[in-house]
């Protein structure tokens, strides 16, 4: 154990020397971390962490996207709603579906396994691209794509993840019964975010404390995710 809380302090102090270095480089600190990351990975004697997957998707991913969706100008988001959406459900479900075939084809997994795979690979990441997108200038309606984008992929690509895992479960698929029970899913997500965003606004009026407001944005990206 005390093994790996050093470990974990080592990435911490990683962490920060990568993030000074990168603003003296005027370099994005999102690329200089991945290769931190593989320089760390390749030092040898270091203890093996083993972080659970429930940890990153109840813990890490929903303040993220939440952050993102604060930041977000919804004007723009609504302006640019098909580009988003297109990259957003269209892009991923084609991306999952190559990857899956790709897979099949070249690896001779069963479709199931591919798609559990393509499911995976084809959100990207959320944060990253952004963080260099802002740094070079881009135009501002990209941008705004980019970002919209990476707060909807991540719904796309977990609710295809679970539609996989069943089916590598059971041996069974059913491609309408899967369309229907994602367009309900969509649509359900939709309109419970609104009323837990809606929620927590309200609440934060009532209360009139920082403290009580402070707790209640901690909390409201967990409520609305989980």
């Amino acid at each position: 154990m005390t093994d790996v809380f050093q470990t974990v302090l080592l990435m911490m102090a990683v962490l920060a020397l990568v993030a000074v270095v990168a603003r003296r480089l005027h370099i994005a600190p999102s690329i200089l971390l991945v290769v931190a990351g593989v320089g760390v990975a390749l030092i040898p004697g270091l203890p093996p962490v083993v972080l659970a997957p429930e940890i990153v998707l109840l813990v890490i991913l929903p303040p993220l996207i939440y952050s993102a969706g604060v930041a977000m100008s919804w004007r723009e988001f609504r302006f640019n709603l098909r580009p988003i959406a297109l990259l957003a459900f269209g892009c991923v479900i084609f991306t999952t579906g190559a990857i899956a075939a790709a897979a099949h084809y070249l690896l001779h997994f069963s479709w199931p396994t591919g798609f559990v795979l393509g499911a995976i690979i084809a959100p990207p990441d959320t944060v990253a691209p952004l963080a260099i997108a802002r740094r070079l200038g881009l135009p501002r309606r990209l941008v705004v794509v980019l970002e919209g984008e990476g707060l909807a992929n991540d719904a796309t690509a977990l609710i295809l993840y679970r539609f996989a895992v069943a089916a590598a479960a059971t041996g069974a698929f059913s491609p309408s019964r899967a369309a229907g029970t994602f367009a309900l899913i969509i649509v359900g997500e939709i309109f419970w975010g609104i009323a837990v965003g809606w929620l927590s606004l309200k609440l934060r009026q009532w209360a009139h404390d920082p403290r009580v407001e402070v707790t209640l944005s901690i909390m409201t990206p967990y409520v609305a995710f989980w």
